[in-house]
């Protein structure tokens, strides 16, 4: 479904990514592992059209999509949820999520998208009402996850889900996220809860300074002696 070609990308002057290449297949939750700094988020804001490559390709469905602008790739599939949250503070938390399906016109099929994500999520059911801006820090993360399955993409690109959430909302979202992919949406996960991710995810890339240097099975590359090391502490 995806396909990074020895993508090279970074910010004005400062490269970030080196000839980083790797696939997510349709039904498949990867995730990016590696530490702070390697170019994880660089990569799936690049993927979505957020930073231009100095060289490479990527593609979707087989079709080369890194020329393309940031709009267009949303509306091919692709739903990008950020670490920075981007929600509408002023407006209630139905408000927020109606607008994450504003490319569908069906009125009816918003709604029943809607009564997925409340069944999915049923803490922003409780707080449909409220304004997003009034919520805990757990809760807003909560909701732009929400917010981001409301275009129901075919393909997922998920920042740091678990940052800054209680481990009972961090449970939530991760089945949340299980569940896309039993319901055949495709993920790719940056998550800092590398031990949590590796136990449900189907495969794995480590990431580290800009470059891919370990990929495979997540159950082998949790036994890996490097990452047992270097990301959980054993």
């Amino acid at each position: 479904m995806l396909e990074l070609k020895n993508i090279n990308a970074g910010y004005d002057f400062l490269q970030v990514l080196w000839d980083v290449s790797f696939r997510v297949d349709e039904g498949e939750l990867v995730a990016l592992i590696g530490p702070n700094g390697a170019g994880k988020s660089t990569t799936l804001r690049t993927i979505a059209g957020l930073i231009k490559l100095k060289s490479g390709e990527i593609l979707f469905n087989e079709k080369v999509i890194n020329d393309k602008p940031t709009h267009l790739i949303s509306q091919m599939g692709i739903s990008y949820v950020s670490e920075k949250l981007n929600l509408f503070t002023g407006m209630s938390v139905r408000e927020n999520l109606i607008l994450g399906a504003y490319a569908i016109r069906d009125k009816e099929v918003q709604l029943e998208t809607l009564a997925y994500i409340f069944e999915l999520f049923p803490r922003l059911e409780e707080r449909k009402d409220q304004l997003a801006g009034t919520m805990s820090g757990g809760e807003r993360k909560m909701l732009a996850i929400a917010r981001g399955m409301m275009s129901k993409p075919q393909l997922m690109l998920v920042d740091e889900p678990s940052l800054g959430l209680q481990p009972n909302l961090t449970q939530d979202v991760f089945s949340a996220l299980i569940q896309l992919r039993e319901r055949g949406v495709t993920v790719l996960l940056v998550e800092q809860n590398v031990n949590a991710t590796l136990s449900f995810s189907d495969r794995a890339y480590v990431l580290e300074q800009g470059k891919i240097v370990m990929e495979g099975p997540s159950k082998e590359i949790k036994a890996n002696k490097h990452v047992r090391n270097a990301y959980l502490g054993i």
